[in-house]
């Protein structure tokens, strides 16, 4: 697929959030067509050429070869909880049809570990003795306050903690405390697989317990199943804010993936109060099938995004595409 056809065919959207997530309430995707059908290219505005010429290879991949064949027909989906107040958790959670493994933002900025403790207090509160409960910190925290957070948030009975520090040397640091204090707590590395040069550092230092990855920063499912593999760490599938084109990426990637043992990242549709397609990739009793997803015109037509920012979408795609 040729630059110039990717231009051709490329449909820029601007979808509203119900929530507020990663600091917009408006999320900006380029959506390209091909011989296989639809492919989404969104790497966030911040992320430069080379790293989103990964999130264009796997949109090249979806529109030109299509998905591998599932081994799976069903996969789980957790909720996600946004770093809301306390007393909207079970709002956020109603709706995630039949979810029973939830996961919540914590150390967001401008917020103390007070308010992660009542947030994480009132999604167990929802969720009941038998729910699972992950967070989810996005590097944010130095290796002695993830310590102290995960000492303080242990007690809600944590599935895992995801990205706590920003580094792989943090990560692996931070296992050794917390079996050094007997805070038996797993470590998921999300960051330091999607945005990092060398995925593999993270089992080559002992850094985590569980990889959580995503198809589009890996470059597609392909990638993305070929960096699983030789990770050799149990596999959480994530999404990356995306529309239902791109969340299908992922679910192929789940249906795919050898084992599964926990539910997946899977249902941030459900931040949007927008879509591509009328009926959105949502789960349903707590779970995804996969199976290609087409935009509905009108819809397109509808969330279009303003021609400036159509020019500063097909300007990106010409960028990023120098470095496939």
């Amino acid at each position: 697929m040729t630059l110039a056809d990717i231009l051709a065919s490329l449909r820029v959207v601007s979808l509203p959030l119900n929530t507020r997530f990663r600091g917009v309430e408006h999320r900006e995707l380029a959506l390209i067509e091909g011989p296989y059908g639809w492919g989404e290219f969104g790497p966030f505005l911040e992320y430069e050429p080379p790293e989103a010429a990964r999130w264009l290879a796997s949109a090249i991949e979806a529109a030109t070869l299509g998905f591998p064949e599932p081994v799976r027909g069903e996969v789980p989906v957790n909720a996600t909880v946004p770093a809301v107040a306390p007393d909207r958790v079970a709002q956020v959670l109603a709706r995630y049809d039949g979810c029973t493994t939830a996961k919540v933002k914590v150390a967001e900025r401008g917020q103390a570990l007070g308010d992660d403790l009542d947030r994480v207090a009132a999604v167990r509160a929802a969720m009941g003795a038998g729910g699972r409960v992950r967070i989810d910190a996005n590097g944010a925290w130095t290796v002695d306050d993830a310590l102290a957070a995960i000492r303080a948030l242990s007690p809600y009975d944590l599935e895992y903690v995801e990205q706590p520090c920003a580094t792989v040397e943090e990560l692996a640091e931070l296992r050794t405390a917390l079996a050094r204090n007997g805070i038996d707590v797993l470590i998921a590395a999300d960051e330091s697989i999607r945005k990092a040069d060398d995925p593999m550092r993270v089992k080559a230092l002992g850094a985590a317990d569980v990889a959580v990855v995503k198809v589009a920063p890996l470059g597609g499912v392909r990638a993305a199943l070929a960096v699983a593999e030789q990770i050799d760490l149990p596999v959480v599938v994530s999404s990356a804010l995306d529309s239902s084109v791109g969340m299908s990426a992922g679910v192929a990637f789940a249906a795919a993936l050898p084992r599964l043992p926990f539910a997946c990242g899977l249902g941030t549709i459900e931040l949007f109060d927008g879509d591509v397609v009328s009926t959105s990739l949502v789960p349903r009793a707590g779970l995804l099938r996969p199976g290609q997803v087409t935009p509905d015109p009108q819809l397109l037509e509808r969330w279009a995004a303003p021609a400036d920012r159509v020019a500063w979408w097909r300007e990106r795609v010409a960028r990023a595409s120098a470095y496939l």
